[in-house]
């Protein structure tokens, strides 16, 4: 009996213990940084150490899955993983303990920061706060939705912070609960991750980057332990009536993250092979960023000058060489080219960008042949969680003002449509080196386009983009008192007119095919009509350009997604017709072209290797192959390589307007080709670069050196040395080439102030007819300072930005001009000079902010711009030798409202 009621009591507690552990023993996953199979093993063993029940990494996840006793172990257990030297999303490893891992587990730090393990106690994850990941419209609606199911009466996701707003009763769920619902469709956030196979098969358009921290395509949140803090304390002096309100009265808590930072104003992408720069809307503020020629003057890698000093026009110039070799498109189709080389820079109102991507070096085969020095892509402004309208205006003390009005409006879950309308004029007479000439010109510029865009990847897998764009610009220069009304035999001023018209239309078309996110079709298709009316003097130039344009691609995977494939095929039609004095050329363009590109990636480097084939009426078949390479030594050492060829017809009177007013003669030597007489201009590209990132003052620095080489197989040469009376153009006959150098290097000194310095030697030089020379207007020697300082937002939001740019402008080689009089001879080298512009803003809250700025402070200018410019008709009149800035000091101010 006794043994009976021993074995009853025993089983009894046998069977309570079961049961106790069965209730308490929980499953997580929680984030950890790692890199490798030691990584693994390190993670797994501390975990079990601190008393995990099983503990299980996954290095493609980033995830580590335990199983706890209760809650409070697991955090136990995460700052035992981080003691043995890995970040996760409670704890970070301190900077010695890192150091000493093995250089393959040295994984990247920077997407993420977390408190320190000492100073967790002290800065402690507000544990109301939750970040949740996704990309767009479908993610938000995903989300929201999912909250909502799981009990939440409120749920607000932002896009742009990943932040989520909830609203709920404490008694029927929590935010647990709610969160891992979102999980359960797709969505990481910082207390449950997505199934791998739910992800999966999230539209293309919502798979985010996975990795610890958020990707690319996301702004890189970091918790500001200090400033955190500060807003904690207000929140609960804020709240803390209505929380005691709450808890005497049951009613519901609100839940909100709050996220200090973004992601930087320029940026490079460190998963890309290529050396690509992503400069966001916020860099575009910094200065009077009123078209595209102005968006690079806080940027090291573009130089920016004038061409001329009669048309003030602006050029951009990459790799030292002109911007005819760079692919300039927008929305990834083909802009600034053929009649728009000259002027198209002033068609891109600042306002309208949404952002830049700067590629360094050969582009994707996929985005077009032209592409030699590297390409630039223009985002427009498209995407709004809700509707808003934004008014810019902005003036300067030499009489230029502009208007820009920006509204952007969901339509509604798949529709959004954007309104894009720009307005400016310069009516004063600006004159700054007394030498009767205008310094820029007056006139006008009415810039209109509508956008609509429509998603559905997540039911129908389709997707599209709508734009159409109209522009009027006419332009008015040359001495002052000219008028243009008058025809040149009744007066005797020198004058300079341009009437630009130009229209677009384009669409962009995708689908991703249901349950393969990785597979995708895009469409591409745009017509481009630009006309431009012009006269320089008594010289006459007049062109049209008719240009149709359409790309097909496909895009899969060969087994996983470690392989990756483009393939497809595109269509380019250019209709030009230009007349110059009493000649007439005319010419078709036609291009049908195929391509293939491959993505290998490896744990530590990418490979992308792909070439195109073009089958081109008048310059023949081209085959264009390129390359790019990236290996990862750390997270923070990158090495880039890259090789591509790239061919493109010059246009040699559009190209070359900016010395038109002058009184050279044009001469064309033909060489046997099919447009003007000359061949095709053909190039390869190489270049090297490494990266390293590294913590000074505590804070994240990087350090970028690059250098590319670009060879001409074939070039236009543009020669002015050949006499000061003529410009010739011939194709080459022996070498040419540019040798670009550059170091950058961008570091944060204090909290809220920002340092990037660069230097940048270039050596340019081709064989003329008459011997090798250095390519004119290129200082061999460049220096860069931008600085750029922000207070805290008060509790309204405002703040105030300041920000100045001082570049360094070596001497460079001018034109031979030693057969001129000696009062109309120019020295062979140029002086070197400094031009300095700063600004300072004030955002008074989130919808207004003012500002007021200075271009060339140093008040630099080149004195003899133009060469006798006393007689205009005379043999000796050149208004094209510009090599420095032609206006002194100049203030402006502007207001940004948004409603």
């Amino acid at each position: 009996m006794k043994l009976y009621i021993t074995k009853i009591i025993l089983g009894t507690l046998f069977l309570l213990n079961t049961f106790i552990s069965a209730q308490t023993l929980s499953k997580n996953q929680f984030q950890v940084k790692g890199n490798c199979e030691m990584c693994k093993d390190r993670i797994e063993t501390a975990a079990k150490n601190a008393g995990a029940k099983s503990a299980n990494y996954s290095i493609d996840s980033q995830t580590l899955t335990i199983e706890t006793v209760d809650d409070k172990s697991a955090d136990i257990i995460l700052k035992k993983v981080a003691e043995a030297g890995h970040d996760n999303e409670k704890f970070k490893a301190s900077d010695e303990t890192y150091d000493k891992l093995p250089g393959c587990c040295h994984y990247e730090r920077d997407s993420k920061t977390v408190s320190t393990i000492e100073n967790h106690d002290q800065h402690q994850k507000n544990e109301n706060e939750f970040y949740v990941k996704g990309n767009c419209g479908s993610c938000k609606a995903r989300i929201e939705k999912a909250a909502k199911e799981s009990g939440a009466d409120f749920a607000e996701w932002n896009a742009e912070k990943q932040t989520v707003t909830l609203k709920f009763d404490t008694v029927k769920t929590s935010a647990d609960k709610i969160l891992k619902k979102i999980a359960d469709v797709g969505h990481d956030n910082e207390k449950f991750k997505a199934p791998d196979s739910v992800y999966k098969n999230l539209p293309g358009c919502c798979l985010y980057d996975r990795e610890i921290g958020f990707g690319e395509k996301n702004p890189k949140v970091h918790y500001e332990e200090e400033t955190k803090k500060e807003d904690h304390s207000k929140h609960n002096h804020d709240s803390e009536e209505d929380h005691s309100a709450n808890e005497n009265s049951g009613e519901k808590n609100i839940e909100q993250v709050n996220i200090i930072g973004s992601k930087a104003a320029t940026s490079i992408s460190k998963k890309d092979a290529g050396l690509i720069f992503n400069i966001d809307k916020k860099e575009l503020l910094k200065a009077a960023c009123c078209n595209l020629s102005e968006s690079f003057e806080t940027n090291a890698t573009v130089d920016v000058s004038f061409s001329n000093a009669v048309t003030g026009t602006k050029q951009l110039k990459m790799l030292g060489l002109d911007q005819k070799y760079t692919s300039l498109t927008k929305e990834l189709l083909p802009e600034i080219r053929g009649l728009a080389s000259a002027y198209g820079l002033n068609f891109i109102p600042g306002r309208w960008i949404e952002s830049i991507q700067l590629t360094k070096g050969g582009s994707t085969v996929t985005n077009g042949y032209e592409s030699i020095t590297g390409q630039i892509n223009t985002e427009l402004i498209k995407h709004a969680e809700k509707s808003e309208t934004s008014l810019n205006l902005f003036a300067d003390f030499n009489g230029r003002a502009e208007a820009n009005i920006t509204h952007v409006e969901p339509i509604n879950d798949h529709w959004t449509q954007t309104f894009l309308l720009h307005g400016n004029g310069t009516f004063g007479d600006t004159d700054m080196n007394d030498d009767t000439f205008l310094d820029r010109p007056k006139g006008t510029q009415i810039n209109a386009a509508y956008l609509l865009n429509f998603n559905d990847l997540e039911h129908s897998g389709f997707g599209s983009h709508f734009g159409i764009n109209f522009l009027k610009d006419e332009r008015t220069s040359g001495q002052i008192g000219f008028d243009k009304n008058l025809s040149q035999k009744e007066q005797s001023l020198y004058g300079v007119g341009i009437d630009i018209s130009r229209f677009q239309v384009w669409n962009k078309t995708g689908y991703v095919f249901k349950g393969k996110p990785y597979q995708s079709l895009g469409w591409m298709n745009q017509y481009v009509y630009h006309q431009q009316d012009s006269f320089f003097g008594l010289r006459n130039y007049a062109g049209k350009q008719h240009t149709y344009y359409s790309n097909l691609i496909f895009e899969s995977i060969l087994g996983n997604t470690n392989h990756k494939y483009k393939a497809g095929a595109s269509f380019m039609y250019d209709g030009y017709e230009e007349d110059y004095l009493t000649n007439n050329f005319k010419r078709n363009e036609i291009v049908p072209g195929a391509f293939a590109e491959y993505t290998l990636t490896g744990l530590k480097y990418t490979l992308v290797t792909g070439a195109r084939v073009d089958f081109h009426n008048l310059a023949g078949t081209q085959f264009t192959p390129r390359l790019n390479f990236k290996y990862d030594f750390t997270p923070q050492t990158i090495l880039r390589l890259s090789a591509g060829r790239g061919f493109r017809t010059a246009n040699v009177f559009a190209e070359s307007q900016q010395y038109f007013a002058s009184n050279r003669s044009i001469q064309v030597l033909q060489n046997g080709g099919n447009i003007y007489g000359l061949k095709p201009e053909v190039a390869w590209n190489y270049g090297a670069s490494l990266q390293q990132e590294f913590k000074l003052f505590g804070r994240k620095s990087t350090i970028v050196a690059d250098f590319f080489r670009t060879d001409f197989q074939d070039q236009v040469l543009v020669d002015l040395d050949r006499s000061p009376q003529q410009l010739t153009f011939y194709n080459l006959d022996g070498k040419s080439f540019a040798n670009s150098f550059q170091t950058q290097w961008d570091f944060t000194p204090f909290k809220n102030f920002e340092v990037r310095l660069a230097y940048k030697y270039y050596d340019v030089q081709a064989d003329y007819l008459d011997g090798r020379r250095e390519v004119p207007f290129m200082a061999k020697n460049r220096g860069f300072v931008n600085l750029a300082y922000s207070t805290n937002k008060n509790n309204k939001g405002g703040f105030w930005s300041f920000d100045t740019t001082l570049n360094l402008v070596g001497k460079q080689r001018l034109p031979n001009t030693s057969t001129n009089p000696a009062e109309f001879q120019l020295p062979t080298y140029s002086e070197s000079y400094a031009v300095l512009n700063a600004q300072i803003s004030r955002n008074f809250n989130q919808k207004i902010r003012a500002y007021l700025g200075g271009e060339n402070l140093t008040s630099y200018y080149q004195k003899n711009a133009i060469v006798d410019f006393k007689n205009p008709f005379g043999n000796y009149f050149d208004g094209g030798m510009v090599y420095a800035p032609i206006m002194k000091a100049n203030l402006y101010v502007g207001l940004d409202v948004t409603f």
